[in-house]
């Protein structure tokens, strides 16, 4: 088969695109079924396990959305102003038991309930006041800075779907409508190991041809970051027995197995033929760029992504296809990197074939613009890129070079990681 044309020298008509691998995981995936009750206190980053339901309305009573003067709407003038009587005041949590008569108004506070016969609050700043005496003028309208009941949430109403992430604001809205326990996704078990005879551990010292094994603390904290619970098997060896032991072992206590390392074509790669023996594996090119070689496949009743040992395709592949596999894995609803479009002020080197992830800061030029900048040399092993960057400038197979002054999409990195 040839390229579809002479410029895509990158093409590999072996090679997945990265939607076309993004589809497949999604197709494999069945979110866990199992849930759990926690204490509301325990409940951010977790995946809701049930529909919430409001028992009450919220706000439970009308009350006033700022300081001021509670009366009757009709008491407003058309036109000039009109004089009303204070009668008393009406403070958060200690309301004014009396009714509003025409004519009549009430000091009240921000969240106190409204007084019987009052519809109506004009801001302090609004109103001219002698003692007991309180002018008002036509500026105000009938009904206004009134937080009616269950204008937020009514009684009854779904406020959560099950798969809703739960983030600040959700742990309020269920701590106002009273809710103490909620049933929850259980919390995923994700095990990982790093692969190579080359890698060491911290505080071992280096000899000749060997590294510092990084990826094993860049894997754990992006899977920190998810919520998961972390089981890290540490360094194996580049030997058939004690992948395939490690692989068994991974198997027995996690929902999904994560490697680095081991799945490109090696003499000494044993991560693919080891997988085809213990479960079903895809052993894929993706058409990207860093990232190419990715495994993904089943061991058991666990699921497998197998990824690359260079440490930025190991973090580029992770947040592309690990990330949300494991978010739909613990049931989250689904979710997307969004891109925003800016201009990019370097000169990227780009060839059509593959989708590039390249590394970039943004910034803002003189005129308030927000434009990206590269991070300098983008080799999958300068790990440092990833350091210094804030988002992936993201660009097309079909993308060749960048000028300065081009339009790119980014991927920010700040909610992706």
């Amino acid at each position: 088969m040839q390229p579809p044309s002479d410029c895509m020298v990158d093409y590999d008509p072996n090679a997945l695109s990265v939607e076309e691998a993004l589809r497949r995981i999604d197709t494999d995936i069945q979110p866990l079924a199992e849930t759990e009750k926690v204490a509301l206190s325990e409940c951010l980053g977790r995946v809701l396990g049930e529909d919430i339901i409001s028992p009450l309305n919220v706000p439970a009573y009308a009350n006033s959305a700022m300081d001021g003067y509670a009366l009757r709407g009709s008491d407003i003038p058309a036109s000039g102003m009109r004089e009303l009587h204070m009668i008393g005041t009406a403070w958060a949590g200690t309301p004014f038991a009396e009714p509003v008569e025409p004519g009549e108004c009430v000091r009240i506070m921000t969240g106190a309930l409204l007084p019987q016969g009052a519809d109506t609050v004009i801001m302090q700043e609004r109103v001219e006041r002698q003692g007991d005496k309180v002018q008002i003028d036509s500026r105000n309208k009938p009904g206004q800075h009134v937080r009616r009941a269950g204008e937020d949430l009514a009684a009854g109403q779904i406020v959560m779907h099950t798969g809703k992430l739960l983030r600040p604001a959700e742990l309020g809205v269920l701590a106002s409508l009273g809710i103490a326990e909620i049933v929850l996704k259980r919390t995923l078990r994700v095990a990982f190991f790093t692969t190579g005879d080359e890698l060491c551990s911290l505080g071992e010292p280096l000899s000749p041809g060997k590294i510092y094994d990084s990826n094993r603390y860049t894997i754990a904290g992006m899977l920190r970051r998810l919520g998961v619970t972390v089981i890290d098997l540490g360094i194996v060896r580049d030997r058939r027995e004690d992948i395939a032991r490690a692989f068994t072992q991974a198997a027995s206590v996690a929902d999904a197995i994560i490697t680095s390392g081991g799945v490109s074509v090696g003499e000494a790669d044993f991560v693919k033929e080891t997988l085809e023996a213990l479960g079903q594996v895809s052993l894929w090119k993706i058409a990207m760029k860093p990232g190419r070689p990715l495994a993904f496949g089943k061991i058991e009743n666990s699921i497998f992504f197998g990824l690359p040992g260079n440490p930025v395709s190991a973090m580029t592949t992770f947040y592309q296809f690990v990330q949300p596999a494991l978010q739909r894995l613990m049931g989250q609803s689904a979710t997307s990197n969004h891109l925003i479009k800016v201009p990019c002020v370097s000169r990227l080197k780009k060839a059509p074939g593959r989708m590039e992830f390249q590394r970039g800061k943004l910034e803002r030029d003189a005129g308030g613009q927000l434009t990206v900048r590269s991070t300098g040399e983008q080799g999958s092993g300068i790990l440092s890129s990833m350091s210094q960057a804030d988002c992936f400038i993201v660009l097309p197979v079909t993308s060749g070079d960048v000028e300065p002054g081009n339009w790119v999409e980014v991927q920010l990195f700040e909610g992706l990681v």
